[in-house]
């Protein structure tokens, strides 16, 4: 019995698979065969990721209790197995074991790894109805799974129904959250879980800050983003590549990509993750020949690539006009990778090729792909946003005809559609897109740009200057002012009312600026509202235009400061009078 126990505490101590094997020769040997034994051999096996030697061990069993189930199903799930784990789930069922709170929690992270949710829900009622609903194990699992499943209203209602919650509850739930564009109410719950977590005794974890890090970078909020950062350091969380990576992301999207730099320089041996999101963030600021070097450099050091990375190398490509090297990486990524091109590599090329100009080979690979949803949107939205620039009216109409069957971001294409017309001079064709639009109740999305100040965020829509509050005069005062020195430098403008002139009283007494875009008045608080030398950081929810381009590009080198747009697309980084994309986007 004695021998029984220390070779039971070798197996729990056991690092590698073979004192795993001589641990359970031993125990053969000894005579040992009880349930506990079985259980104690199969979880070994199961850390070891042996999976099948901890089958054998289970089939082997005269009558598994349900921590034999149980640990034999987390095992697949861990392996990437999770549809075995429900087959063991369901045929469990049938015996003599009953599960307990803890399989119920496995069967729904199977379900959530199968992004099943139908299973999951029917595992769901299941468990109401044998109460174990309230254990905080089995509702964390669920509100994982709903989580991961866009079904963010009915995590919430998981939480809330929650008696005692712990930081894996909190966490998921703000998880789902950021996970879903929800970014804002992400945060508002961290500050919820940082009033509440004195009084429970919980700290965040690493996944946690992660979640949190991603909300800031999905709603452009720099000044918590920082704070979080320090808690990061603060915690010793920082070395986690996770964290690491949700950091360059949440710097590179904040408009801070010297500081997502440093984070990834800050990082001894960097790995997939924290090399994927600088690829990606150097890309999307125009940085293609960092973006390159990096992707070689990661080559050089061993770590192979996913599919996400070499997203990040065509991106890269297409924000800097690097046409034949994009090509050239989309062709050799099954044979010198192993990675077969997806649709999503399929659409960026095809917006590379239109950027480019080279319309008819865009125009071709778009039809050879036969992209369907969301890939065939971005692509004819592509096809037809170069086709105004290059004035290619016949791919055009195809494309808004296109564009015009989806169920969303039908204003998109006939704005575009309009535009084309313009481009080529076709007027009256542009009036009776406006038309139908107007038949059809199709009303183009508000543009509204923000800048961000003393964690507070200030938002701007056309024309419209009331959120400058009792500094509205100022701010136009200084429109005006930028305006002169401008034109004294030769800009020429787009007629978007900058001067004084435009300035009339809206509705209820609102200031507005006839025609000015959010971008600009956006800036103009910043530049109003910071000290001199001070960066400011645009977030816009439309692409930028070509003249509010041109108009930053000369700011930058009249007042002297970095700006920096961060508009639907990409990132635009003002200094001295240029940009980061060399006026290519």
């Amino acid at each position: 019995m004695l021998l029984d126990s220390a070779i039971i505490c070798r197996l729990r101590g056991s690092s590698d698979l073979l004192t795993v094997a001589a641990s359970h020769a031993a125990l053969l040997k000894s005579g040992a065969r009880t349930v506990s034994v079985f259980n104690h051999l199969i979880n070994a096996y199961v850390r070891r990721e042996a999976v099948p030697d901890a089958h054998k061990l289970f089939d082997e069993m005269t009558v598994p209790d349900v921590v034999s189930w149980t640990s034999l199903m987390a095992g697949y799930v861990h392996v990437a197995r999770p549809d075995d784990a429900l087959s063991l789930f369901h045929y469990m069922l049938n015996c003599e074991a009953q599960p307990n709170p803890f399989t119920y929690a496995t069967a729904i992270n199977a379900c959530s790894r199968l992004a099943d949710l139908a299973l999951g829900r029917t595992i769901h009622a299941r468990m109401e109805t044998c109460g174990v609903r309230s254990d905080v194990v089995v509702s964390s699992a669920l509100l994982d799974m709903y989580g991961k499943s866009n079904e963010v209203d009915d995590a919430r209602k998981i939480f809330d129904d929650m008696i005692e919650r712990n930081v894996v509850s909190w966490g998921s739930m703000i998880s789902a959250y950021a996970q879903n564009a929800r970014g804002h109410e992400a945060l508002a719950l961290f500050g919820e879980f940082l009033r509440a977590s004195s009084s429970m005794s919980l700290v965040p974890n690493h996944f946690m800050f992660s979640s949190v890090v991603n909300a800031c970078a999905s709603v452009g909020r720099l000044g918590l983003g920082r704070s979080s950062h320090a808690s990061i350091v603060c915690r010793g969380y920082d070395s986690n590549e996770v964290v690491a990576g949700a950091l360059i992301d949440m710097y590179s999207k904040c408009g801070s990509i010297d500081y997502a730099r440093k984070v990834f320089d800050h990082i001894e041996c960097p790995s997939l993750v924290p090399y994927t999101s600088m690829i990606i963030a150097a890309a999307k600021y125009g940085l293609g020949n960092q973006s390159l070097e990096l992707f070689d450099e990661m080559i050089a050091q061993g770590v192979k690539p996913n599919s996400i990375t070499l997203l990040g190398v065509l991106h890269a490509c297409n924000h800097c006009g690097l046409v034949d090297i994009g090509l050239l990486h989309l062709n050799s990524m099954r044979d010198r990778h192993g990675i077969a091109p997806s649709m999503r590599h399929y659409t960026s090329v095809v917006d590379m090729l239109a950027r480019a100009g080279r319309l008819d080979e865009a125009h071709e690979l778009s039809k050879q792909v036969k992209a369907e949803g969301d890939d065939a949107l971005m692509i004819w939205s592509s096809l037809l946003s170069a086709c105004r620039t290059f004035q290619r009216l016949d791919i055009a109409v195809e494309a808004g005809k296109k564009l015009a069957e989806f169920d969303r971001d039908v204003a998109g294409a006939y704005v575009a559609m309009s535009n084309a017309y313009v481009a080529v001079g076709q007027l009256e064709s542009a009036t009776r897109i406006w038309a139908e639009m107007s038949r059809r109740g199709i009303k183009k999305e508000p543009a509204c740009s923000w800048v961000e100040l003393k964690d507070v965020a200030y938002v701007f829509y056309t024309g419209e200057v009331s959120s400058a509050g009792p500094r509205q005069v100022e701010l136009m005062e200084l429109l005006k002012e930028l305006e002169r020195r401008m034109r004294e430098r030769g800009y020429v403008g787009g007629g978007n009312g900058w001067g004084l002139d435009g300035v009339e009283e809206g509705e209820e007494g609102k200031g507005v600026m006839v025609g000015v875009h959010s971008e600009r008045l956006a800036l103009g608080f910043g530049l109003i509202s910071t000290p001199k030398g001070i960066t400011i950081r645009v977030m816009k929810n439309l692409r930028m235009c070509k003249d509010c381009h041109e108009a930053f590009k000369l700011i930058s080198d009249i007042v002297e400061r970095e700006l920096v747009v961060r508009d639907l697309n990409r990132f635009h980084q003002f200094k001295n009078g240029s940009c980061t994309c060399r006026d290519y986007w």
